[in-house]
């Protein structure tokens, strides 16, 4: 059983937290000439170096001419370039002049020697002139100090000049406190290209979608797969992208949130690219979905690379899934990690498997420890597998406390596994909810295991499905039967097939003799789920669809599903096939088939065993077969059987 990964929100690590705190500066550094408009620190080339010291050379000149303009500008070129001493007294000889961005830029540069307070002092001057990037730095400042009110106060002065760096940190102060008015700015700050502010919007857009579609209590669910044995997630929902349903439809328009995850993963935001391949992935669009897992991957984002191998695995090239699910691991992505430990089980590298699975216990991934459980029971380590279930099971794994309760129940511990099975079922585990109402089958109490076997069933689960459809017909109950083997039929069950087409079966009219030359009927339903549970080998269906086809008059039909439940061990497929193959005149045959038949338990077939050795004179024989087909009767047979023997009986002592 399998499901769905961790969804927190992943932190940001490595090359991007560097480079962040590079130009964490750049931020709020105002440039002279656009003194309203936020420097752009999405940039990811260096500038031209000629120009640049053409440009230094050319303010240094002027500056020292005393120009204003080229004063502030030079102590800003300077500032970017980290040359504190060098900026220091030009801008604060513009400051002097009243300079307002050289007031801001020397509040930036005070800042970053330590002097906070005065650096507030110098962006207050700055932010009270009309300075945008000053206030949106003395509103950080104040955040800094935790007083909000201030801060809201100078961040909003930013936002409403149109200040998108101001912008996003007044909607990440509003957000902060679930103030409903913060999805305006991540909104006005996003369509002035803020990747952040557009990734949040995105996420509180599709957060919003799923509330509206499951409910403010529906907690979701969660995905169950067949696999190899091994708990391994199955795409980027496993990876933990996304924290809802797909959104868009196959062919439909795409929502407001995959708009927004778009912009900011066509911005360089690695988690917006690995929401959107996810998004993608869910609608099928698996071409795309690679590519933006693909850029997220290369960017260092673990789960990207987890799901890129996923999506690499089922296009068959298990190496290159391989080679991410590494990368991934290795960063500490216990997804990845369990991928890699399934791989290497299902090539029966056990060990390597194992310190996969360790590795993703050691990551934080609980699936790890029930993947070692699975992995010890198939080895037959039981004792080490009861041990790694119970780990995982304590640590709230549904499907490890379900293992873990089989085993015990196994073990012949029912009162140890009925706790285990009831906590697993109540945190969702369908097959849970399905052996508790074997366990209480098994205690008779069938009124409680109808009521597990009915929630398991709700659920989805074929077997209870079915156990439910059994029920209902014991109880009378035909429709609701029918409905519930519908269901265990459609999932899977030859069992339930046989029983729904038994169901229908009897409500069908006596279709009478057949006549000669009469056009052939179409199959009715029942005869087509009578087929369908026999080509899943269900015997009493081969022999039922047999019958039918006899009576539509297709004798070869007939011979081949009587045929195939005969030599699967059915006794009355087996008696079936003689009758048939004595009307053709095959009753050599006939007899063989007849013989498997009656020493199977079949007392029709022993009859007309003694009836055959009764022509052929051979009366011992005849009265051999007799005996049989009293023991095994029914009552009209086992009187048939009686007359005859007598009768053998008397011409063998005349």
């Amino acid at each position: 059983m399998v499901f769905m990964g961790d969804r927190a929100t992943l932190l940001e690590t490595g090359r991007f937290v560097q480079r962040h705190a590079r130009n964490a500066a750049d931020e709020i550094i105002e440039a002279v000439g656009a003194v309203d408009a936020a420097v752009d620190t999405t940039a990811e080339t260096d500038p031209d170096t000629e120009n640049e010291t053409e440009n230094e050379a050319r303010h240094r000149r002027a500056a020292e001419h005393g120009d204003l303009a080229s004063m502030s500008a030079l102590g800003a070129l300077l500032l970017r370039r980290g040359d504190l001493d060098g900026a220091e007294p030009y801008l604060r000889g513009a400051t002097a002049e009243g300079d307002r961005a050289a007031a801001n830029n020397l509040g930036v540069l005070l800042h970053q020697r330590g002097y906070t307070e005065e650096a507030a002092g110098w962006w207050r001057v700055a932010a009270v002139a009309g300075s945008a990037p000053a206030a949106h730095a003395l509103g950080r400042h104040h955040r800094e100090r935790g007083d909000e009110p201030a801060a809201e106060y100078w961040l909003r002065q930013a936002a409403e000049q149109g200040h998108a760096l101001g912008a996003y940190a007044l909607a990440d102060l509003l957000e902060h406190r679930s103030d409903v008015g913060a999805e305006r700015w991540l909104r006005a700050a996003a369509e002035q290209g803020h990747r952040e502010a557009a990734y949040r919007l995105a996420l509180a857009l599709e957060r919003r979608a799923t509330e509206t579609t499951r409910g403010p209590h529906d907690t979701g669910t969660r995905l169950r797969v067949p696999g190899t044995g091994a708990l391994v997630p199955t795409g980027a929902g496993a990876a933990g992208a996304v924290a809802g349903p797909a959104a868009g439809e196959p062919g439909g328009e795409p929502t407001e949130a995959e708009q927004w995850f778009r912009q900011a993963a066509a911005r360089g935001h690695r988690r917006a690219a690995l929401h959107l391949g996810a998004i993608l992935e869910q609608r099928g669009e698996l071409k795309e979905a690679g590519r933006w897992y693909l850029s997220s991957a290369k960017e260092g984002e673990a789960k990207a690379a987890c799901a890129l191998g996923f999506l690499l695995r089922d296009a068959g090239d298990e190496e290159s899934a391989a080679v991410w699910w590494l990368r991934a691991a290795q960063d500490g992505d216990g997804n990845a990690a369990n991928a890699l430990g399934a791989l290497h089980a299902a090539r029966g590298e056990q060990q390597t498997a194992e310190r996969w699975y360790r590795a993703a216990m050691d990551a934080g991934d609980v699936n790890g420890a029930y993947n070692l459980g699975l992995l010890c029971a198939a080895q037959d380590r039981i004792q080490q597998a009861e041990q790694w279930y119970r780990r995982a099971a304590y640590a709230g794994h549904r499907e490890a406390a379900n293992a873990l309760a089989v085993l015990l129940l196994q073990a012949g511990d029912a009162n140890g596994a009925e706790p285990w099975f009831s906590k697993a079922a109540e945190a969702g585990s369908v097959d849970a909810a399905f052996n508790l109402g074997i366990l209480h089958a098994g205690r008779d109490d069938d009124r409680t295991a109808l009521v597990w076997y009915e929630r398991a069933a709700a659920a989805g689960h074929t077997e209870a499905a079915l156990q439910v459809g059994i029920a209902a017909l014991r109880d009378g109950d035909e429709r609701t039967a029918e409905r519930h083997l519908r269901c265990a039929a459609g999932g899977g069950s030859a069992e339930a097939a046989f029983r729904l087409a038994s169901v229908l079966d009897a409500r069908r009219p006596d279709p009478g003799p057949a006549v000669l030359g009469a056009p052939r009927e179409e199959k009715t339903e029942c005869e087509e789920w009578y087929e369908r549970a026999a080509q899943q080998g269900h015997r009493r269906a081969q022999v039922r669809v047999g019958m039918l086809a006899a009576g539509r008059g297709d004798l070869a039909e007939a011979d081949r599903w009587y045929r195939e439940a005969a030599e699967a061990g059915s006794r009355n497929g087996a008696f079936n096939l003689g009758l048939l193959l004595a009307r053709e005149g095959s009753e050599r045959e006939a007899a063989l088939w007849w013989t498997r038949a009656a020493r199977a338990g079949h007392g029709r077939a022993a009859l007309r065993l003694a009836l055959l050795a009764a022509r052929r004179g051979e009366l011992t024989e005849g009265r051999r077969w007799c005996a049989r087909a009293v023991e095994l009767g029914p009552a009209e047979v086992a009187e048939r059987a009686a007359r005859l023997s007598e009768a053998l009986h008397q011409e063998l002592t005349a």
